[in-house]
């Protein structure tokens, strides 16, 4: 456990349940705003990094955890409670957990990745005890700890002016960056057309500057255009600074596996695109794109071979 944290200094407290790289660096930005924060991770070795974190203490069980809530909050009113997991089963085990240890009134937010068919089913579950629930999106990767986050969340008017302190300490301002969307599951069904768009832009990015390295006889300096564009061009944005320093390495393009992974929101916004009958095509192919980079249209390429070997005796390529 880390230091015992004056509480007659701090006007606000939250617990942040998952300490991995976004919640332990958003749980570090609150903290050095100046906001009270309890916090619980089930790995043992996660929680030691924050033995010295001032503002911060860990403990090694989410009822210690909320326990220590209990201990710290000075007045009879509700607690905020952040759930920062993977989605999936962690996350859901853990929100039902928290419904059995928490009272009317308290807050819960879930700021994971997940689909937001899911939040809205849970804020009907944490609704039934009285217990408000925000789901919230969360964007900006390792560098929010130091830039801020955006924060996209979708819940009832009270639960939102009980968050309101806390986003304001992790957006990059308080008046920038964040905005309450609308009823539970908004926040997350705005993060996956997010992540949606997010895909069809680096997906771009990664075409158009292949193409260039494509192009011996200009022998281009990808990482001098990259440089370019990030001053007045209508491309410029974060993504474009983060090619343009990847393209300064190219002996570490070159050392990195060419697999890309998919978090699975790209898939959902494909889904949600469909049962509206709303046509997102470049966010689709971006998607399929990643699967094809996983190896997964290998078996649909052999038997494209076998196919033209057949009717026009072409060659195959042996492994």
């Amino acid at each position: 456990m880390s230091a015992v944290i004056n509480s007659t200094t701090q006007n606000h407290q939250i617990a942040m349940i998952g300490l991995g790289r976004m919640g332990g660096n958003m749980a570090k930005r609150m903290a050095r705003a100046g906001i009270q924060v309890v916090g619980f991770d089930a790995i043992q070795t996660t929680r030691e990094l924050f033995n010295h974190e001032a503002g911060i203490q860990t403990f090694a069980s989410l009822e210690l955890t909320i326990a220590a809530l209990n201990a710290n909050n000075e007045s009879d009113g509700s607690r905020t409670i952040w759930v920062m997991l993977p989605a999936g089963e962690i996350t859901e085990s853990t929100l039902m957990q928290l419904r059995t240890l928490l009272k009317a009134g308290d807050l819960v937010i879930d700021g994971g990745n997940c689909n937001y068919l899911d939040s809205q089913r849970r804020g009907q579950e944490f609704a039934a005890k009285q217990i408000e629930f925000m789901d919230c999106g969360v964007s900006g990767g390792v560098w929010g700890l130091a830039n801020g986050y955006c924060l996209m969340y979708g819940g009832s008017a009270n639960a939102a002016l009980q968050l309101k302190p806390f986003v304001e300490a992790l957006a990059p301002s308080k008046t920038d960056g964040w905005v309450h969307c609308g009823p539970v599951g908004s926040g997350h069904f705005a993060k996956m057309v997010h992540n949606g768009i997010e895909y069809g832009m680096m997906q771009a990015f990664a075409e158009g500057f292949a193409l260039m390295a494509g192009k011996k006889e200009f022998d281009f300096k990808l990482d001098a255009v990259g440089e370019a564009w990030r001053h007045g061009s209508v491309v410029r944005s974060w993504l474009l600074d983060l090619t343009a320093q990847a393209l300064q390495d190219p002996a570490g393009i070159e050392a990195v596996s060419p697999i890309v992974a998919d978090s699975g929101e790209g898939r959902w916004t494909i889904d949600e695109a469909i049962r509206q009958g709303t046509p997102t095509p470049v966010i689709a192919l971006s998607v399929m794109s990643r699967f094809d980079s996983q190896g997964k249209a290998d078996y649909g390429n052999r038997l494209l071979a076998m196919m033209r070997k057949g009717f026009g005796g072409h060659s195959v390529v042996k492994k």
